[in-house]
């Protein structure tokens, strides 16, 4: 039994499962709900059926955002905008990009009162990084938000990062006009790291069992969405090496020319680049 069991929060219906709090499950955590480990482990048992195990790609993502973040701030970004933040766990994105450039500024961005809850416990005490409610469905409202625009110089490079979130976003046209919406915001100079669930040679039966799970939680559902698609939320952005890959493969110190399964399902990612000339 999690500790939030013992004392939900005030306001959280403890019977809906919160893909913040399922995803907190796979990496191992314990701020979790008895449905939220329920809803998990039918993820699981659907994705060994397909050769897959949900706990290793989220792990797996997890390990992508910390080489991402560290390389932007060994390129010199010192601010980051992390919509669809999720709950606190090791190697967050302010303690990876402060380890590598002191002083970086760090906005996390949630709908979760859970996350935002514990978010902000964890950070009281750090002037340099920032938690506020926001939904990526509306991505002008936070990026224009006051808190947010004091916290964070939008005239000067910076990221935002869209983690294993955008496939919460179930209609593609909504999807791809949130990622345009944002892609215009960067300013030259700035980044976009994103990874999204992809269903590769998933069949029909297993995709759809998968999103009857999702279709339960607070997310309301689930999408499917192919490579092309994909690497179009990068369209106009100079993707870094090695470019648009498993999120396992997603390594910019790693062997070039390795050979990528495009087939098996999982998740894929990628860093987006707006050149200072654009």
């Amino acid at each position: 039994m999690s500790d939030l069991d013992r004392v939900p929060p005030p306001g959280v219906d403890t019977r809906v499962p919160s893909v913040a709090r399922m995803y907190d499950y796979y990496l191992g955590g314990k701020d979790n709900f008895a449905a939220d480990r329920e809803a998990a482990e039918k993820m699981i048992e659907l994705g060994l059926r397909m050769g897959n195990d949900a706990r290793q790609i989220a792990r797996a993502n997890r390990g992508f955002l910390g080489r991402a973040v560290r390389l932007l701030a060994e390129r010199g970004i010192t601010q980051f905008v992390d919509i669809g933040a999720g709950l606190p766990t090791q190697d967050n994105v302010h303690q990876v990009a402060q380890r590598y450039a002191q002083g970086s500024r760090v906005v996390y961005v949630d709908n979760d009162p859970i996350v935002l809850v514990h978010a902000r416990a964890l950070l009281a005490r750090d002037p340099d990084v920032l938690a506020v409610a926001g939904d990526l469905k509306d991505p002008d409202a936070i990026l224009d938000d006051p808190e947010v625009t004091a916290h964070i110089d939008f005239s000067r490079p910076y990221a935002v990062l869209l983690v294993a979130v955008l496939h919460f976003v179930t209609d593609d046209a909504e999807a791809a006009a949130v990622v345009a919406r944002i892609r215009e915001r960067l300013t030259p100079g700035s980044y976009l790291v994103l990874s999204h669930l992809y269903e590769g040679n998933a069949t029909d039966d297993m995709a759809h069992a998968g999103q009857k799970v999702y279709s339960g939680t607070t997310s309301g559902g689930l999408a499917r969405r192919g490579y092309d698609q994909i690497a179009s939320y990068f369209d106009g952005l100079e993707p870094l090496p090695p470019g648009i890959v498993p999120v396992d493969a997603w390594d910019p110190h790693g062997e070039p020319g390795l050979d990528l399964d495009l087939d098996r399902p999982g998740i894929l990612a990628g860093v987006g680049h707006v050149s200072a000339s654009d």
